[in-house]
C-alpha cells in the first residue's frame, strides 16, 4: 500500500545522490572535484569519473581487442549506434583465457584512488567510498562475441572480472564500492514476454550475484540497472518499472551472504527520453523488496523535466516505496557536455 503523506514526514530530511560513473571533466581530479563541491555530503560514494577515453564505458576495452593475438575482427563497426559495433571471433587454434584479458579497471584505479583520498580529506567528508564501475561480464561477452558470447565465452570475463575486484579490494579494503553494470541483463528482461520475465529475471540475477559470491567476503557493491546510454541513446524502453522491479528482488534474494549490497540504481528515463509522469507507470515499485540497509536509488533526474514535475515525480515514487530514496540520473554524465552536466548535477541539488 502506498505511504501516506503522514508516514512520509517522517522521513529523513535530506535525499542522498548517486553519480552512476562517468562525469565531465579533463581530469579525474577535474571531475572528481566537481562532483564533491556540488553534491559533497549527499554522496555515500564517488566515482573518479571515468574521463578522457574511459567515459564510453566498455568501448575502449573492446576497442583494444583490435590488437590483441587472440581475437580477429569479423565485423567493423563505428560505435554510432547498437547496430553499428565492431564484433569479435577467437583467432584460429586460440581459447580464451582470463589471463588475456586486462580490463583495466585496477590500473585506473591505482591511477586515480590517491587523488580521491586528497579530495576527500580537503572536502573533510571522510564517509564517502571510492565508488569503481564493473561491467557486468555478460555485457562483456555480449558486445564483443555477439549473442552466442553468452554462453560460449563468458567465463574468461567472469573470472578476468573477480581478479581485478579482488586486487583492488586487497588494497584499499573497506573503502571501494563495486558498482556492478548491466544494461544488457535489464533489456532481456524488459524485451520478453510478460509470462518469461519473472525466469530471465532469475537467470540474469543469478550471473550477477555469482560475481559478488566469488569476490571476497566484506567486499561492498551497488549493482547499476541500466537501458544504455550510447550517444544519449537507450538501448530499449520499458512499458512501465516491473521489470527493474523482477530484477531488484530477484537480485536480492539471492546476494550472497558476506558481501553488502549498499544499493540498487533503477534507470526511470531511457537516455534522452525523459521519465514518465503516469502515476500507473509506477505501480509495480509497490512490490519492491529489497533487503534492510540497501538503498533504492531512483535514477530519475532529467535535464528534460521542470524543477515541480521533478519534485512530483520523486513524491510519487515515495509514495510508492513507503522511505525516502536517494536519487542519480539514469546513466553516467560524462558523455553530455559539461555545460549540460553540471546543470543536471544542480537539478539534484535542487530537488534533494
Amino acid at each position: 500500500m502506498p505511504a501516506s503523506n503522514a508516514a512520509l514526514s517522517g522521513f529523513a530530511p535530506s535525499r542522498g545522490a548517486l553519480l552512476v560513473g562517468s562525469l565531465p571533466g579533463d581530469s579525474a581530479e577535474d571531475a572528481m572535484s566537481l562532483a564533491l563541491g556540488k553534491l559533497g555530503k549527499r554522496l555515500h560514494s564517488l566515482p573518479d569519473g571515468e574521463t578522457g577515453e574511459r567515459r564510453n564505458w566498455i568501448i575502449p576495452i573492446i576497442e583494444a581487442l583490435r590488437a590483441h593475438p587472440d581475437f580477429e575482427l569479423v565485423r567493423e563497426g563505428d560505435w554510432s549506434d547498437y547496430d553499428r559495433t565492431p564484433r569479435f571471433r577467437l583467432a584460429k587454434g586460440k581459447r580464451l583465457m582470463a589471463a588475456a584479458l586486462d580490463l583495466g579497471y585496477l590500473a585506473a584505479f591505482r591511477a586515480n584512488y590517491p587523488t580521491f583520498v586528497a579530495l576527500r580529506q580537503k572536502h573533510s567528508l571522510p564517509g564517502i567510498a571510492y565508488q569503481v564501475g564493473i561491467p557486468g561480464d555478460l555485457d562483456l561477452a555480449l558486445f564483443i562475441f555477439g549473442p552466442s558470447g553468452i554462453l560460449t565465452q563468458r567465463t574468461p570475463f567472469t573470472e578476468a572480472t573477480v581478479r581485478e575486484i579482488t586486487a583492488i579490494q586487497r588494497e584499499a579494503g573497506d573503502d571501494v564500492v563495486f558498482q556492478i553494470e548491466v544494461p544488457a541483463e535489464l533489456v532481456f528482461v524488459a524485451q520478453m514476454p510478460p509470462p518469461l520475465r519473472q525466469l530471465v529475471a532469475r537467470y540474469m540475477a543469478g550471473g550477477i550475484c555469482r560475481l559478488a559470491r566469488r569476490s571476497p567476503s566484506g567486499t561492498r557493491f551497488g549493482v547499476h540497472l541500466c537501458l544504455g546510454d550510447m550517444n544519449h541513446r537507450a538501448l530499449a524502453r520499458m512499458a512501465d518499472v516491473g521489470p527493474v522491479v523482477l530484477m531488484a528482488n530477484a537480485i536480492a534474494s539471492r546476494w550472497p551472504a558476506g558481501r553488502r549490497l549498499e544499493y540498487v540504481h533503477a534507470p526511470l528515463a531511457a537516455a534522452n527520453l525523459p521519465p514518465v509522469l503516469d502515476e500507473r507507470w509506477y505501480a509495480p515499485l509497490s512490490r519492491l523488496a529489497l533487503p534492510p540497509g540497501t538503498r533504492f536509488v531512483a535514477g530519475c533526474i532529467h535535464e528534460d523535466l521542470s524543477a515541480p514535475d521533478q519534485r512530483a515525480l520523486i513524491e510519487m515514487i515515495e509514495r510508492r516505496l513507503g522511505t525516502r530514496v536517494d536519487l542519480a540520473t539514469a546513466c553516467g554524465l560524462g558523455r553530455r557536455d559539461r555545460d549540460d552536466a553540471v546543470a543536471t548535477i544542480d537539478r539534484i541539488v535542487e530537488v534533494a
